[in-house]
């Protein structure tokens, strides 16, 4: 199996739509997208992502899935510097305290001990860890029990955080070193490769991260989102 991640286009966070560039910029991604042999379409619920991935369900004629559980995360806490941005935090964890994310929990950090970051990391991992097992692969640790002959391409527009949550607890990747170190721009591309090999144990595979060839020549550049949504999950 072919897991696509795509994050929306570019939007107007205060209308949750996207801007007329978000608007060029999913249409390529469709285009870009048109022979990846995808199967099944699957998105936020919020209205950027969901228009993003309204172009490609349209060309290819398939329908798309809500996960609500995809749904851009929150953050923040009392006494959490920087209101609590997970992207900003997580910089400062790297340069300034030279956290070692491979040594120490980065649930433990008084960035994330009561981050509100933290509470969706668990909720979007436990759910992502459902669709995974729908799909046949049952996570166990750092690997996975394939379940499945079936070889097909599945599609998730989504976000920067709630993305980045699924892909760094499918890779075994530290959250917030994930979001800090794997930035990813508007409708980028980021495949992770399942095995196909029923009744085996496996491990996944980065098989393309931040393609956004797609959009090149009509983009600005990568973006971090710095505000929260005005609706709550």
């Amino acid at each position: 199996m072919r897991l696509l991640f795509i994050r929306h286009g570019e939007p107007d966070y205060e209308k949750d739509t996207l801007t007329e560039l978000g608007n060029k910029q999913a249409e390529a991604c469709a285009k870009r997208l048109e022979n990846e042999g995808i199967s099944e379409i699957y998105a936020s619920p919020m209205g950027r992502a969901y228009e993003t991935a309204a172009y490609t369900a349209k060309r290819l004629n398939l329908p798309i899935t809500v996960l609500d559980y995809m749904h851009e995360i929150w953050w923040g806490g009392e006494g959490i510097p920087l209101e609590g941005h997970v992207w900003t935090l997580a910089d400062k964890m790297l340069y300034e305290d030279n956290f070692d994310f491979s040594k120490k929990d980065w649930r433990e950090h008084p960035y994330f001990k009561t981050n509100l970051a933290t509470e969706y990391f668990d909720k979007v991992s436990a759910k992502i860890d459902e669709f995974l097992a729908h799909q046949g692969y049952k996570h166990d640790g750092v690997r996975f029990l394939c379940e499945t002959d079936e070889e097909k391409t599945v599609a998730i527009f989504s976000h920067g955080g709630s993305g980045a949550i699924a892909m760094s607890h499918i890779l075994g990747i530290p959250f917030p070193y994930y979001a800090c170190v794997f930035p990813y721009d508007f409708t980028s591309i980021i495949e992770i490769d399942f095995p196909v090999e029923k009744g085996a144990y496996v491990h996944t595979r980065m098989g393309l991260f931040n393609d956004a060839y797609h959009i090149r020549g009509i983009s600005n550049g990568l973006k971090l989102q710095q505000k929260i949504d005005n609706s709550k999950p």
